[in-house]
């Protein structure tokens, strides 16, 4: 008689159990995209600040203008102008603060009166060189 019934239980040396693999490639992916994004966002702070500083207003280099383009015919008002705009530029060092205060002392003449002359010749030197000291 043939057994019609076979025997599965047959050991098999080569065939491992199933193991668990730690997958870490999620973890991976969301850490590497919070420090671009961290990086990116900064990025983008560090561009809105030189922009906003770029198109912000610059009272010294305003000043500078307007002593630059100062018409020197009305001699008061110019006085007036030049004493008040160029106390931006006083502190900007030991020689500067001198040179204002010569150049204020020079201007007194020409202010407080009703009528006043143009500006004599030695004047109008101290003025240029006022201008020519003035960085922006």
């Amino acid at each position: 008689m043939v057994d019609t019934k076979q025997n599965f239980d047959i050991p098999l040396h080569d065939i491992k159990p199933i193991v668990d693999i730690q997958e870490y490639s999620l973890y991976y992916f969301i850490g590497i995209t919070l420090v671009v994004l961290l990086l990116a966002s900064g990025l983008i702070y560090f561009i809105y600040k030189w922009l906003k500083a770029k198109k912000a207003f610059n009272v010294r280099a305003e000043h500078f203008k307007i002593i630059n383009e100062l018409n020197l015919s009305d001699t008061k008002n110019a006085a007036y102008t030049i004493t008040s705009l160029g106390l931006t530029f006083k502190d900007d060092s030991e020689r500067h603060s001198e040179m204002y205060d010569n150049l204020v002392h020079r201007l007194e003449s020409y202010k407080y009166k009703k009528e006043v002359d143009e500006f004599d010749s030695e004047v109008m030197g101290y003025i240029e060189v006022y201008k020519g000291m003035i960085d922006v």
